[in-house]
């Protein structure tokens, strides 16, 4: 089922506000974002109708399975390619944090493979070279 990088963003900042606060409502995602409420329920009108998420009364948002892959998958990408950017290319962790919410939604599988298959063949020699 396809979804778009405004959908992943959300199946994301869905799932990172579970961890970090337990419960989500829009009026969360909402301020997580700086977006608009109105925006917000249009998009999780859209995530439930996709099968992505359910909402409770009163008002409370749940990744289904489904969703919960999805936003599980959405994050790692983005953590590797932040350690990516940041341990291999040097980039200040901000702005490599900052581009890879960005690289996260268009980066083909090929390119995340091979990225992991990198970062794993090289743990070692990078952890000596930040330590150097």
């Amino acid at each position: 089922m396809g979804i778009h990088e405004s959908g992943e963003m959300y199946l994301e900042t869905i799932l990172l506000l579970t961890k970090r606060n337990g419960s989500v409502r829009s009026v969360d995602i909402a301020a997580e974002l700086s977006y608009s409420k109105p925006s917000v329920s249009r998009a999780m009108n859209i995530l439930k109708k996709n099968g992505f998420i359910t909402v409770e009364k009163p008002g409370y948002i749940f990744l289904t399975k489904m969703g919960e892959q999805r936003a599980e998958e959405i994050h790692s990408r983005h953590e590797l390619i932040t350690a990516f950017l940041s341990s291999t290319l040097g980039v200040d962790k901000e702005l490599a944090e900052r581009d890879a919410c960005r690289i996260e939604h268009v980066v083909s599988t090929e390119i995340v493979a091979a990225m992991r298959a990198y970062m794993a063949a090289n743990v070692d020699a990078l952890a000596v070279d930040m330590t150097a």
